[in-house]
């Protein structure tokens, strides 16, 4: 005589993460645009644009944890 086979049990699913705050400094893209200045006093403000890392957030885009 063999045993009747049970139905396999369903697995639990790991609850969903949650997404990770977006960085308040890019807003979430990892990179800050500053306007370029020219001249050596006032400093007078161009048409163009520099972008480099935001040192916030290190690129990441993330929403620092401390």
């Amino acid at each position: 005589m063999t045993a009747a086979k049970k139905p396999a049990a369903r697995r639990k699913t790991a609850p969903a993460k949650p997404e990770p705050e977006k960085c308040p400094d890019c807003d979430g893209k990892g990179e800050v645009t500053e306007a370029v200045k020219v001249g050596a006093r006032k400093g007078r403000i161009t048409d163009d644009h520099q972008t480099g890392l935001c040192l916030t957030c290190w690129g990441s885009g993330e929403a620092p944890i401390d």
